[in-house]
């Protein structure tokens, strides 16, 4: 009786929290289209940096305000100590990303645009692959965004949110809904899946890279067409190039680091009687 009673406390907690998040989410999401409707005027008169910070809370606050609906309605609920062990390893992780992206990158110009060569996604794919989807594509967004507004790509910054999330959440979905990747497995399994699920996110991103690239430059930030359309064609030959990299990396990464992470006890045990994402 008394673990039954512990147990329903705990849940009833938990879903106050959720709650939480998700008043704040539609909190954040209000105040963050006010702040892009009005820093929108600046942008056209050449201030980029605001509206760029305002699109890219935007994407944020979106993504709160989904996970708190996902959490109040469905039932979402992962243990406190799993969460805590997640968190810290997706700090570490996020830092990563932005390492990969903002010191190890080469820089390639179109007109007044950029794109690159880098290794932020080696780490954001190996985040997913280590913390579920999720946490993973949390990292990544973060430690990326953070990447972009800190250096020239600071217009790119929302584009990069969105991305980096659902490249995480693609890798997380193949390697822990559908494989059940954090179980015990055959070494030849574990590859398998690794390079399979690296492979899943990082071809998502092939596609989805420059053509959300193409549209968000043409209509949300009004770049030429004939800039945007070549800025595609180099970043198509750039996120190739990152994919295959991110794929090899991050899959032997991870596989380095499976087995020392489960003899340290840092090894994170999804719960995969729960959504993970």
């Amino acid at each position: 009786m008394k673990k039954t009673s512990e147990k329903d406390s705990g849940q009833t907690t938990g879903r106050k929290k959720s709650y939480v998040l998700l008043i704040a989410g539609l909190a954040l999401l209000i105040i963050s289209i006010a702040c892009t409707i009005f820093t929108y005027s600046g942008y056209q008169a050449g201030t980029e940096q605001p509206y760029a910070y305002s699109l890219t809370l935007l994407f944020v606050s979106v993504m709160l305000t989904l996970r708190g609906l996902y959490s109040a309605f469905i039932g979402m609920e992962p243990s406190q100590k799993a969460d805590v062990k997640r968190l810290a390893q997706a700090g570490l992780l996020a830092a990563l990303c932005y390492i990969g992206f903002s010191v190890f990158k080469i820089d390639l110009t179109v007109g007044t645009e950029k794109t690159a060569f880098h290794f932020g996604n080696v780490f954001c794919v190996m985040a997913a692959l280590l913390l579920g989807g999720y946490w993973g594509g949390l990292a990544g967004a973060i430690g990326m965004t953070v990447g972009d507004l800190t250096t020239t790509y600071v217009t790119s910054a929302p584009k990069t949110f969105l991305l980096k999330l659902c490249i995480g959440l693609i890798v997380g979905l193949v390697a822990h809904k559908v494989f059940k990747l954090s179980r015990a497995h055959s070494a030849k399994y574990v590859t398998g899946v690794t390079i399979l699920a690296s492979a899943c996110g990082m071809g998502f991103n092939i596609v989805a890279d420059p053509l959300v690239g193409y549209f968000y430059k043409t209509y949300l930030l009004g770049v030429p067409q004939e800039i945007t359309k070549v800025l595609a064609k180099m970043s198509a030959i750039t996120t190739f190039v990152n994919a295959i990299v991110a794929v090899v990396a991050a899959s032997a990464f991870y596989l380095a680091l499976r087995p020392a992470l489960k003899k340290s006890g840092l090894f994170v045990q999804l719960d995969e009687d729960k959504p993970t994402m």
